[in-house]
């Protein structure tokens, strides 16, 4: 037995004193059981906050009050100088690996959590002062951090130590050739001339980006209509807009409520006045905003030695080249070409059939889909929300994991936490008892906190200088409403699967066997990053999985129907041919305007619109600009990368897990061979070496296929 392992033995026993429930049941009594124990448990810990337990192993603190985040954030920033000086003092003859990368890699596993105890609280802390001192201490150590990634005397060294070729292992060599690389990204290889023209560019994308950002903030563009233009849309929607002087409703031109607009209103006109407005929002500020934006990037990759921006952003990725993009995004685009022409006929029908001989349109895309499907479908996901209390959803989700990957939580009630709302479990391997980490959960809405549900790493599980392997610590955060007495209440079928979603990032982030923090946890490739919890969101239309979350709130014993069961996977599928037409449509936009010069981006989008989806032509006057802004900002010549997450995840799961979605046996080959690696492996490798052969695209496409119409 190693010393990490009687590590983690002790801490497994010491936590078995302690223990307040053990979620490792089987069969349908015992998860009702489990749900109860999940309830009672949140009610008793808000009892018990007098003794505050510390989590063996985790380096996390929470609670830091703002002086303390800010003197926390100088000790991190001044710590980190004295190692990159002292790596760079070291002469070029005499650099090593243990006196020039381990101290690196070592700096960043012990700062890690340290970093994270400064910036988390801006996301959870009940404390405006809390918050703004986290914010202005992850602005600091960006500003550090920054520094140091164009440290040209650290780099000369790491340089030298790769040119040594001396490393300790395979994931050392990488870790070293990740240095270099992050560094010659910086420019710290080209001459100072070229890098002074790279800090003068960069400077005046990240003005655009902002002015890009501002333009749409700032548009309060809005149309006004009756009631009567509004027919479809609920009455609580209506409440919430505001109305002018002559009584009409204002719909302003955001996201929530367009989308509200082309999904539910009945009446075709005001559906496409709309979308042409949302469209052509900012108008010629932003179209030039992006021209300019995509001239800027090209001429920032070619300093750096790339032919174009979209080679200087995919070479970093799964992906490798644009080339292989392309080619991804236009075999699917043709295998599913059938498919959507064949839902595009139903739509156009259905149209004809209530509007009469008017030409279907984009707009109407939306729309007439959920027609369909309420025609098609058995589906009240009003009444399928009583359905889903949260705990039941929850404690099933938990056995879920725990009999797939062989693993055992364990929830502490009396740990420190921020808010009497969160909770934190440990995470046992179910075999040998070791510690792999923690997880806090802080589910509930509540003023101040981020408005969306996503995962933090807090503390990646890395090894340290003497063997030992760090535990993983993460939080998963997530927006859910309790009900009148404030007690958890209903989930939504959509909040379901998001929570399955971020459950397997939990899950991902924990499992990570990495040896260097870099490639621990979710630090991995940014095209492979979403896979794993891709295949795990598709549990949740599973048969069994829905029975194991599922039961009537009035009495938790009656779960979901069979046949709600298959209407939902049937419904997940409707029309989704069509729809990620439309999205490859902006996926190869975005990638065709950053890998060429001179491209008229308008007269693209009015080429392209048609030839992609099956015909159907863009909305007149539409803004390139305006209408995808993540080709602008935030997915610049990478938006592809979600629907290549989806892809490989559903070759994974029809390949692997579809045939028997509990069996533990691929649930831990899938743990081992594709969690644990993590960032260390090339993710076409670790995806082959469970697949038994390379990624495809067909499993995906036979998925659409099947559940068609």
């Amino acid at each position: 037995m190693t010393q990490s392992e009687r590590k983690s033995e002790k801490m497994a026993t010491e936590q078995k004193r302690d223990r307040t429930n053990l979620l490792a049941l089987t069969g349908t009594a015992a998860l009702v059981a489990l749900a109860v124990n999940l309830a009672v448990s949140a009610f008793n810990s808000h009892k018990r906050r007098t003794k505050k337990k510390d989590l063996p192993g985790s380096s996390v603190r929470v609670n830091l009050s703002a002086s303390e985040i800010r003197r926390l954030a100088d000790r991190i920033i001044a710590n980190s100088k004295v190692v990159h000086d002292r790596v760079a003092s070291v002469p070029l003859d005499k650099v090593t690996y243990m006196n020039v990368v381990s101290p690196l890699a070592e700096l960043e596993a012990q700062q890690s959590p340290m970093i994270q105890s400064c910036v988390f609280p801006k996301l959870v802390s009940t404390s405006d002062d809390v918050r703004k001192a986290s914010a202005e201490a992850e602005r600091r150590i960006d500003g550090h951090v920054l520094i140091c990634s164009k440290r040209e005397d650290v780099y000369r060294v790491i340089k030298a130590v790769s040119a040594r070729g001396e490393w300790m292992s395979t994931e050392a060599k990488h870790y070293i050739q990740r240095l270099v690389r992050d560094f010659e990204r910086n420019g710290l290889n080209l001459t100072g001339a070229k890098r002074e023209q790279m800090q003068h560019l960069k400077a005046q994308i990240d003005e655009l980006c902002f002015r890009y950002i501002k333009n749409l903030d700032d548009d309060g563009s809005f149309l006004l209509f009756s009631e009567a233009e509004l027919a479809g849309l609920p009455p609580d929607f209506l409440k919430v807009l505001d109305t002018a002087e002559n009584g009409k409703f204002k719909v302003t031109l955001r996201s929530n409520f367009v989308a509200a607009v082309l999904e539910l209103c009945k009446v075709g006109r005001t559906r496409k006045m709309v979308a042409v407005a949302y469209g052509r929002r900012c108008g010629e500020d932003n179209l030039s905003v992006l021209k300019n934006l995509v001239q800027l990037r090209h001429k920032y990759a070619r300093l750096l030695g790339y032919s174009n921006y979209a080679d200087y952003v995919v070479d970093l990725r799964m992906a490798k080249t644009p080339s292989k993009v392309f080619e991804f995004l236009e075999d699917i685009s043709i295998n599913l070409s059938d498919l959507a022409a064949k839902e595009l006929n139903i739509l156009k029908d259905l149209k004809k059939k209530e509007e009469g001989d008017v030409s279907f349109g984009i707009e109407d895309l939306l729309y007439y889909a959920k027609r369909v499907e309420e025609q098609k479908f058995d589906l009240d996901f009003g009444a399928l929300k009583q359905y889903f209390p949260f705990n039941l959803v929850l404690s099933g989700v938990f056995k879920i994991f725990q009999d797939l990957f062989g693993l055992r939580f364990e929830e502490i009630s009396d740990a420190e936490v921020w808010h009497g709302d969160v909770r934190v479990f440990s995470v046992f391997d179910l075999s040998s008892g070791e510690l792999l980490g923690y997880f806090y959960l802080d589910m509930y809405t509540r003023e101040g906190k981020y408005g969306h549900t996503c995962v933090v790493a807090l503390q990646n599980g890395a090894l340290s200088l003497d063997g030992a392997r760090q535990v993983a610590v993460a939080l998963l955060i997530s927006q859910f409403d309790k009900d009148i007495g404030g007690h958890p209440g209903l989930l939504r079928f959509s909040e379901v699967v998001n929570l399955f979603h971020e459950f397997g990032h939990v899950v991902q982030h924990i499992c990570n066997r990495a040896t260097f923090a870099r490639f621990s946890g979710l630090r991995v490739d940014p095209d492979f990053v979403e896979i794993p919890a891709q295949v795990l969101e598709n549990l949740c239309y599973e048969r069994f999985a829905l029975k194991l979350i599922s039961g009537f709130h009035q009495d938790i014993t009656k779960p979901i129907k069979d046949e709600i069961c298959k209407s939902l996977k049937r419904w997940r599928h409707s029309f989704s041919a069509l729809k990620l037409k439309q999205e490859i449509f902006y996926c190869l936009f975005d990638q065709i305007i950053h890998s060429a010069d001179n491209i008229d981006v308008v007269e693209l989008f009015k080429h392209l619109h048609p030839k992609v989806m099956l015909g159907l032509p863009v909305l007149e006057g539409t803004n390139p600009a305006s209408c995808f802004p993540r080709t602008a900002i935030g997915y610049e010549a990478a938006c592809y990368s979600r629907i290549w997450s989806e892809v490989f995840a559903a070759d994974i799961f029809a390949s692997k897990f579809r045939g028997d979605p509990s069996n533990q046996y691929v649930g831990m080959q899938f743990r081992n061979k594709v969690l644990g690696p993590g960032g260390a492996n090339e993710p076409v490798e670790l995806l082959s070496d469970f697949l038994g052969r390379e990624p495809s695209i067909q499993a995906f496409v036979d998925s659409k296929a099947e559940y068609s119409f």
